[in-house]
């Protein structure tokens, strides 16, 4: 009996398992799919025919009924569009207010949010709102929108509204369906529509999107707004003042906090130094970033894009729904079916104006016909409704021959609808005026749907006149130079070596010091066998015995060069190369030597700027060698690879090698270009060529505000918007310049030399109304004066005989009280400069300060 208890509770399990099996694939078939294609047609994706998601155009819908001009609560409004959408309240007001930031269709009242700070929007029931001027004319038109049913039943909602603008693609859209995502970024709107007339006129055009938080973008890698683009934005910041950086505008998709809570972070960790922030942000964002003394603000303002979220990558998905699927289409394609549906709505508009036109044509000339020929009499002797209609029908006939269309019922029902009143007051020749005026519009109608992409254009001309007043382009579009983490990063710790146990460390600090670091860096060792091995910072690593130097790598540094001397085995001849290191393999230990087992270092120094000491040679004496000392001069030597041989000192033993004396760099001055379009110097033939530069070399910048100043030429440094003069600086060459003085109001000649070079110096009055208006770097400069009075001749200022060379905080000589209209540059006089001496260098690299670090054996 057990036994047949259990068997059929085994049976019974069996097939629960087997019943739940079956319903767990028919849900996964039938539920799951439903969901997933519910939530991609009708929540999470915009269309591409009106480029809303389902709970924006049930909003707008919504709002258009509500609409008389005024202003309606959130709340009245949420509870209206809740007629037509089947969710909660709280999701509309999100929608809403999300719609309402993007500044387009909706006139918003009260507290809505801070798209800067990342504030949230008031409750609904404290905000209002109302239809925009703009969306009252582009969104809607009863007679060319299809309608539906509601999810109730109970009311009609649009299929899709009759939007007449490239709406998605000014707005942006983003969402994440059930194994779908969209992310469509916004356009600017005068952008849009130039774009769409450039496509109706047969022309190409290329979009970029346009952000409402301003900032910089780099689309290059856009790529139309498809899967695989990316671009990057950067907030912009400019330098107050040496411990000053000020953010005025953020990235897109984030907000001051996030942004601030970024730079507190990377200082916690050491990437970035800062005293310390002050958050002013209002109607516009101003991030103050006070900086300690001894801080690059240069270096800190690429710190600040390389660890914080003041650069930021995003990765456009254009996804959207077309006939209920999924499509995926670049923004170009967007914009051209956009504006091809534009011409479409835009043509059946017309088409229904010509039919009422023609409808109003036709009735006004029954009309006109039925009284005109007096035909209502004919229907007083008559007894019936129907002999009524077929009096009239037989009265019209004779007069109906040049009308449009055939006469019916109904039009000889609308003629017995008119009054006595009107019919004794029916004036012929107004009604003739009012016949050909119809016809007057008939032909416009007709006209424009002949010429309808001109009509289309003349459209667009008029949005762009109407509405584009305040929407110019915030985010300033420009080629990112990329920034490198290591180069960048504060030293944020120090790297310690044991050289008796071969470990080298940051926890090593009771060890002898070696350099100060950031977390990222690389250490470069070099051992007395002849081996060489790069590894990462770390707390502690053996990294061998036999240490003789170490110190921080810099990849691609051809500035650094190593001066070597070893023997070649246990007996063998001794060698001598110079070489530099720029990429290797990191924890891989290289032999420096030739390889053989037994070779052992003469001499090794480390060169930051490919100084070449000469050092004397000392061999043992061995048998009949008479000469046994001599001086070797390593600029002699040619720079190689750090695999080469090198070239042979002797075959004899060496006793040992002395350092005699230092040497001078033998590297080239290297030549520096400034790439104008990402606004940084380069050594890579990008731009205009500013000379070639020894480390003594400074460089010249103007800036239109009246501040001179000379800097090193370094590859990161940051240069001003306003910057008028880049040059590479002549300590002898005068800086000529005409200014207007703001509180005397007169115009100035100064000529001047820099007098505190790396320091900054204005050179025009601080007046707020003074004002630059010409600087000139020749030697011997000219230029012609234009005054605003057309009685007044222009002059021609000769520099050189105006005005001596003086102060830089010299005023200067005066030159007119009277207004200047334009100031040109002549040619200059000729100017002979002084003849310098050569002088011989080698290596095609720039110049720093450093000494030889020899190491003797």
């Amino acid at each position: 009996m057990q036994e047949e208890n259990e068997e059929q509770l085994n049976e019974s399990q069996e097939n629960q398992s087997q019943e739940t099996i079956t319903k767990v694939t028919g849900m996964y078939k039938e539920w799951f799919l439903d969901y997933a294609s519910y939530v991609i047609l009708e929540r999470a994706v915009p269309a591409l025919d009106d480029g809303f998601k389902p709970v924006q155009r049930r909003i707008m819908q919504s709002m258009k009924d509500l609409d008389d001009g005024r202003y309606n609560k959130v709340a009245n409004l949420v509870g209206h569009t809740m007629q037509y959408h089947p969710h909660g309240d709280a999701s509309i007001a999100d929608a809403m207010v999300q719609l309402g930031q993007k500044e387009l269709l909706i006139d918003m009242q009260g507290n809505w949010g801070n798209i800067l700070t990342g504030d949230r929007a008031a409750a609904s029931r404290y905000i209002e709102a109302r239809l925009s001027k703009f969306a009252l004319e582009v969104l809607f038109n009863p007679k060319t929108t299809h309608w539906q049913a509601s999810y109730d039943g109970r009311r009609k909602e649009p299929i899709h509204l009759p939007v007449k603008f490239p709406l998605l693609l000014a707005q942006g859209a983003e969402g994440i369906a059930v194994g779908l995502s969209t992310k469509v970024l916004p356009h600017n709107f005068l952008e849009l529509i130039d774009a769409s007339i450039k496509y109706l006129k047969g022309r190409s055009f290329k979009i970029v999107p346009d952000f409402l938080t301003g900032g910089i973008a780099d689309f290059t890698n856009y790529n139309d707004g498809k899967r695989g683009g990316k671009v990057r934005v950067r907030a912009r910041i400019a330098q107050v003042d040496k411990k000053t950086l000020a953010i005025t505008e953020i990235p897109f998709a984030t907000t001051t906090s996030s942004l601030i809570d970024s730079i507190l972070k990377a200082n916690d960790k050491g990437k970035i130094k800062i005293k310390r922030i002050e958050d002013n942000t209002a109607a516009e964002v101003e991030i103050l970033i006070h900086l300690p003394p001894n801080v690059s603000p240069d270096k800190t303002i690429d710190a600040l894009y390389a660890f914080t979220n003041c650069e930021s990558s995003i990765s456009p998905l254009s996804c959207i729904i077309e006939d209920h699927k999924p499509l995926f289409i670049g923004v170009s394609e967007q914009l051209k079916r956009s504006t091809d549906r534009t011409v479409a709505l835009l043509k059946r508009e017309l088409e229904i104006q010509l039919g009422e036109l023609n409808e109003q044509w036709h009735f006004a000339s029954l009309e006109r016909i039925f009284i005109e020929n007096r035909i209502y009499r004919d229907i007083e002797e008559v007894d019936t409704w129907d002999g009524v209609i077929e009096a009239i029908d037989l009265g019209l006939k004779p007069h109906t021959t040049h009308l449009k269309r055939a006469v019916t019922t109904d039009d000889i029902l609308r003629l017995t609808e008119i009054r006595i009143k009107k019919i004794s007051k029916f004036d012929i020749d107004k009604a003739k005026q009012f016949i050909e005026a119809l016809e007057d519009k008939i032909a416009d109608i007709k006209d424009k749907l002949a010429n309808l992409v001109d009509f289309a254009i003349d459209y667009f001309k008029r949005l762009k006149e109407t509405y584009g007043k305040g929407k110019e382009r915030k985010t300033e579009i420009r080629i990112f130079d990329d920034i490198v983490a290591s180069k960048v990063a504060l030293s944020n710790t120090k790297i310690y070596v044991n050289k008796e146990e071969g470990f080298i460390g940051t926890s090593l600090r009771k060890d002898e010091f070696v350099a100060e670091c950031s977390d990222i860096d690389d250490i470069i060792i070099f051992r007395n066998n002849g081996t060489m091995m790069i590894t990462k910072v770390a707390s502690k690593t053996f990294v061998g015995k036999g240490i003789i130097h170490l110190a921080v790598f810099k990849k691609g540094d051809k500035r650094t060069v190593y001066n070597l001397m070893y023997r070649d085995g246990k007996s063998g001849p001794s060698y001598m190369k110079r070489f530099n290191v720029t990429s290797i393999t990191r924890d891989r230990e290289y032999d420096l030597t030739n390889g053989n087992k037994g070779s052992l270092l003469h001499y090794f120094s480390a060169n930051p700027n490919g100084e070449a000491e000469v050092v004397s040679v000392n061999l043992r004496a061995v048998g009949s060698v008479k000469r046994l000392k001599w001086d070797i001069d390593f600029s002699d030597l040619l720079i190689k690879g750090r695999s080469s041989k090198g070239n042979l000192i002797t075959k004899l033993p060496i006793k040992k090698i002395e350092f005699k004396s230092a040497g001078k760099s033998t590297l080239k001055p290297r030549k520096i270009w400034f790439d104008d379009t990402v606004q940084r110097l380069n050594v890579d033939d990008r731009g205009e060529l500013l000379g070639e530069f020894t480390a003594e070399d400074k460089l010249l910048i103007v800036t239109q505000s009246g501040i001179a100043k000379t800097i090193s030429p370094a590859l990161n440094y940051h240069f001003e918007d306003d910057m008028i003069v880049l040059e590479k600086w002549e300590p002898i060459k005068p800086i000529s310049a005409i200014y207007f003085d703001g509180e005397k109001e007169k115009y100035f000649v100064k000529r001047f030399m820099i007098d505190h070079p790396e320091r900054e110096d204005r050179f025009i009055t601080d007046h707020p109304k003074s004002q630059l208006e010409i600087v000139a770097t020749d030697h011997r400069p000219n230029a012609e004066v234009v005054f605003s009075k057309r009685s007044l001749d222009a002059i021609i200022v000769d520099f050189e005989e105006f005005i001596a060379v003086k102060g830089i905080k010299a005023i200067g000589n005066q030159l007119s009280t009277d207004k200047i209209k334009t100031v040109n540059l002549l040619d200059p006089k000729p100017y002979t400069p002084p003849v310098l001496d050569d002088i011989e260098v080698k290596e095609d690299e720039v110049t720093e300060d450093g000494d030889a670090q020899p190491t003797l054996f």
